[in-house]
């Protein structure tokens, strides 16, 4: 910061003051420079929170799915760079595996110094298992904050994201952090005083849920507090400070502006693994089925008793384990349905359980909320889920819908009764209602 003991920076913009006592306590001949001027990413994330919701459904979070955020910054005691041996690639694909689909959703948000660092490809072949079982990988720079807003849980380390994620009021739970490597003087290291920290060798769904359901909303007030000097004001501080510095007026005749986060493109998980499919009959008059969905790996999920639930395997048809699709009960794909290269569902549906005679069902997803579906030894119907309240699209899996269907079949009852009254899949605590047309 300096040169023959006079500082190189015109100016030195700090966020808060709590910066500025600190640069008189590193280094007092600085202080001169030092400017107020906020926090102009903070400054969109707030004013971003009333749009949580949008982001949710361009993240492809379905109602009752609890949005869990995995971030990392960059550094030896990182959670991707953790020292006791990068304990993130191996965390993702427990997740996967322990969390229900239909309940929870994933996604990364790594540093762009780690896709710099190590190259995306190193990037996506470390996660490629995670991603197949249903993780969302955010792009380096941009999507990262309005995952944030969208977050149920961030899952983080000592790095910006994790602390913003504080600041507005989301549930943090710590999976590294490095104690001995800041200031304790400093608000993060207070963060990592006052955060619960991950217990990597205990269930992770348990641990996620305490965080969320015992979370109080003011726990973290004073971390926001320490973020920006003016919240909301940033734009007009840093304006007038350029201003200043090119030296000639500042425009007065309209306000400083910063520009909004804009909604990501729609981007559903795409689930590639093998899924392990739980169902329960619930009710046959009217039908209602109980779905419980996990991506297969080695890890087993926890709190499932099989007492009383039927299984199944779900595969989709572009899975990298093409043997699975010999044993698949359910073969599915996601698509257009007028993709010229694979065929209208009805043909590709056809040739699919053609193909594969162990197969019960062929399930063509073709929107956010239907799919069609061809039973062995009967036509295709169309499942579609009915809309919200609001008059949205459900954005659960139709596939789920699929082993829902897959389940009445196969416990005996006919197609018919479902076409007539429809049917009610329930994904935790969330009911569906879903139409059954020939």
């Amino acid at each position: 910061m300096l040169h023959d003991g006079r500082p190189i920076a015109d100016v030195t913009v700090l966020s808060h003051p709590e910066q500025l006592e600190r640069l008189r306590g590193a280094c007092p001949e600085a202080v001169p420079t030092a400017v107020l001027a906020g926090d102009p990413c903070f400054d969109r994330i707030l004013d971003a929170l009333p749009y949580r919701e949008r982001f949710r459904r361009a993240l492809g979070v379905a109602a009752g799915q609890r949005l869990i955020v995995v971030n990392s910054t960059w550094s030896p005691g990182s959670l991707f760079g953790d020292g006791d041996g990068d304990l993130l690639p191996s965390l993702l694909p427990r997740l996967t595996a322990e969390l229900p689909a239909d309940e929870y959703h994933l996604a990364a948000v790594l540093h762009p110094n780690i896709w710099h660092g190590h190259g995306p490809g190193q990037v996506r072949a470390w996660l490629d298992r995670a991603r197949r079982a249903g993780l969302v990988l955010v792009p380096p720079l941009e999507g990262w904050r309005q995952a944030l807003v969208a977050a149920d849980c961030v899952l983080g380390d000592h790095g910006s994201v994790t602390y913003y994620a504080a600041a507005i009021g989301t549930p943090v739970l710590l999976g590294a952090f490095p104690d001995a490597a800041l200031d304790p003087e400093s608000p993060v290291a207070a963060l990592g005083r006052a955060a619960p920290r991950l217990r990597p060798y205990e269930g992770l769904r348990a641990q996620l849920d305490h965080v969320v359901d015992r979370h109080e909303p003011g726990r973290y007030r004073e971390f926001a507090a320490q973020v920006s000097s003016d919240p909301g004001g940033s734009a007009r501080l840093l304006r007038r400070v350029f201003y200043e510095l090119i030296g000639i007026p500042e425009p007065t005749d309209r306000p400083a502006l910063l520009d909004r986060l804009p909604l990501p493109a729609f981007e559903p998980a795409m689930r590639t693994a093998p899924v392990r499919v739980l169902t329960r009959l619930l009710g046959a008059d009217p039908p209602e089925i109980a779905v419980v969905r996990h991506a297969e790996g080695a890890y087993e999920p926890e709190g499932d008793d099989d007492f009383g639930w039927d299984a199944h395997t779900t595969v989709h048809e572009d899975t990298r384990d093409a043997g699975r699709l010999g044993i698949a009960d359910v073969i599915v794909r996601y698509g257009r349905a007028d993709d010229p290269r694979v065929g209208p569902p009805e043909a590709w549906t056809e040739e699919v359980l053609a193909r594969h005679p162990g197969c019960a069902l062929a399930v063509y997803v073709t929107g956010v909320d239907r799919c069609a579906v061809r039973v062995r030894g009967g036509g295709v119907v169309w499942l579609s889920a009915t809309a919200g309240p609001d008059g949205r699209p459900d954005l659960c899996d139709p596939a789920t819908y699929a082993s829902a269907l897959h389940a009445w079949l196969a416990s005996g009852k006919s197609l018919a009764e479902v076409v007539t009254s429809g049917v009610t899949v329930v994904t935790g605590g969330v009911r569906h209602g879903v139409r059954v047309r020939v």
